[in-house]
């Protein structure tokens, strides 16, 4: 194969992303701690959040493994036809 496989995100693009995600929870925790509601509220909406901080991670996992899944099936079908190719003289007589 000629084509080097680069990462494709920078350590300051993770380093954004994590503050990103601190933010936004700390956030909503201070939003639910300082709610005028009663408690049993606050926990209802403490488990939503929860679920959806979870369905995201589930979430980015699969789109990560399809596109890892798309990204090997291009290698291949790149190493094949550089293979075919590379094995084809076309100055040959049958």
């Amino acid at each position: 194969m000629t084509k080097a496989i680069h990462p494709r995100h920078t350590g300051a693009f993770y380093f954004q992303s994590i503050v990103s995600f601190g933010v936004s929870v700390s956030a909503v925790t201070l939003g639910l701690v300082y709610l005028p509601v009663e408690t049993w509220v606050r926990a209802f909406l403490a488990i939503g959040v929860l679920y959806v901080v979870t369905s995201t991670f589930t979430l980015a996992k699969c789109v990560r493994d399809r596109q890892e899944l798309t990204d090997v099936a291009t290698r291949v079908d790149q190493a094949r036809l550089e293979k075919l190719l590379s094995e084809h003289d076309p100055f040959k007589v049958d």
